[in-house]
């Protein structure tokens, strides 16, 4: 069974950056996509941004391009989100998320997801 395990989380000021990881394991499928979405208090689930195992290929919201940078360490069965030139506006429960097996591209769409992990808080200070 797929599981996603975040880290990275914290108090940040704002311009400040973090770094959020995501072990994943377990998949059965070659191709599969990792995602990172993100919920503040009394807003729906956002999808910041996904990278895609076949090609690579990733997907950013626009709220985040520039600032935010998705990778991957195959060898390590991990997903990095970094994070720079945070905002107050960022603060959110940032969760890892996986769509297993993936067809086409990685998307920001949470109803594509089928593993989920636990969340990490990502508060920023202004």
């Amino acid at each position: 069974e797929v599981q996603l395990v975040e880290s990275g989380g914290g108090l940040v000021q704002a311009g400040g950056s973090l770094r959020l990881s995501c072990a994943a394991s377990g998949f059965t499928f070659r191709n599969y996509a990792i995602g990172w979405f993100r919920q503040a208090p009394g807003k729906e689930r956002e999808g910041v941004s996904c990278i895609s195992s076949n090609d690579g290929g990733t997907y950013y919201a626009d709220s985040v391009k520039g600032r935010f940078t998705i990778s991957s360490d195959n060898a390590k069965g991990t997903v990095y989100l970094q994070m720079n030139s945070l905002k107050p506006e960022d603060t959110a429960v940032y969760y890892c998320a996986a769509e297993s097996p993936l067809y086409y591209a990685c998307s920001g769409y949470d109803d594509k997801y089928n593993y989920w992990g636990q969340g990490t808080q990502v508060t920023v200070s202004s």
